[in-house]
């Protein structure tokens, strides 16, 4: 039992380390990850704000308000 409190204690410890470490990303990586997370928000905007979305929406509303109790 002893043990088994021991490597649970190390591994708890590595996971701590590894959360914590400052080995992060570098400027041309933050650079790569700030354009593909606007590129991924743009494209999000598109499919949301697209006709399909809405329409699609506005028919499970209108079937929803117009279903007999």
């Amino acid at each position: 039992m002893l043990r088994l409190r021991a490597v649970g204690t190390e591994v708890r410890a590595g996971v701590l380390r590894v959360l914590v470490a400052d080995d992060g990303m570098s400027t041309a990586e933050y650079a790569i990850g700030t354009i593909a997370a606007a590129a991924f928000g743009a494209v999000l905007y598109g499919v949301v704000t697209g006709d399909s979305i809405v329409n699609a929406l506005t028919k499970i509303i209108d079937k929803a308000l117009n279903t007999a109790v």
